[in-house]
């Protein structure tokens, strides 16, 4: 089968404070193309080491990253062009408007104005931008809304996969149900294959298609959301995501954030 991304064994070491600090263990990923792929672990479990690696960002230390049979580090180009990344703080020109930064993507990618204001115009309807507030400043906008824009600014490349990190992180209640509902709509609308991670447990249960447990930078378990608690459900009633990673790692996720937050 031809995947929309495979990962064997990648590994990733960093150095801090005259010591080894091992980020990644060997990680194993396969990811069918259309699906929405949920890699959950707390912080420091080696999330977004990955996800910085399969969107080129870094190079990993031993083993190999394909996205539609390109590898990410033999041929970066060619995988730039069919993946775009929207992390948990995204970068912007805060002084300038939602449009001119929209603009601004879209002449890099060698977009003409009228080709980049078609899309626009396309794109915003579809992550739900008021486009009445397209011309102000971006650092009146709300986190909520910013993430919406980092998403169509994303899409204006119209890519094959993307890559989310930490999409909603310290989003208030209702522009996290705004961006969760943005990730179901590219799944079914945009037709995209999504790689997720978060650290939050019910997020990764109600969008994602598959999930893989990260914890100390090595895949535990991965399954579907049902099949992950179905493997529990004699050892425990009704299981939680909470349940299930506590059984397979031992531990409860708040004492394993904090344990990964403390070593890394």
């Amino acid at each position: 089968m031809n995947y929309a991304l495979n990962a064997e064994n990648v590994r990733k070491y960093f150095k801090k404070n005259k010591k080894i600090v091992h980020a990644l263990k060997g990680i194993d990923l396969k990811i069918r193309e259309g699906e929405v792929y949920g890699l959950l672990g707390p912080n420091g479990s080696g999330k977004s080491t990955f996800i910085r690696i399969a969107s080129t960002l870094l190079i990993p230390d031993s083993g190999r990253i394909e996205i539609f049979g390109y590898d990410v580090v033999k041929e970066a180009s060619k995988v730039q062009k069919l993946i775009n990344r929207v992390s948990v703080e995204a970068s912007f020109f805060r002084k300038l408007s939602a449009l001119e930064n929209l603009l601004f993507a879209a002449g890099i990618h060698g977009m003409s104005k009228k080709e980049a204001l078609m899309k626009i115009n396309d794109i915003v309807e579809r992550v739900g931008l008021d486009k009445k507030r397209l011309n102000d400043p971006l650092e009146n906008f709300s986190r909520g809304m910013q993430q919406k824009v980092a998403i169509a600014r994303a899409f204006m490349t119209e890519p094959r996969m993307m890559l989310l990190d930490e999409p909603t992180t310290g989003l208030d209640p209702r522009a996290k149900r705004e961006v969760q509902r943005l990730i179901e709509d590219m799944k079914h609308k945009m037709k995209a294959t999504i790689l997720l991670t978060t650290h939050d447990m019910e997020e990764a249960e109600k969008l994602c298609d598959y999930v893989a447990i990260i914890h100390r930078g090595r895949i535990i378990v991965k399954g579907r959301p049902e099949e992950l608690k179905a493997k529990i459900s004699d050892k425990v009633h009704n299981p939680t995501f909470e349940d299930v990673f506590m059984e397979f790692t031992g531990v409860r996720f708040d004492e394993a954030e904090y344990e990964e937050v403390e070593t890394l």
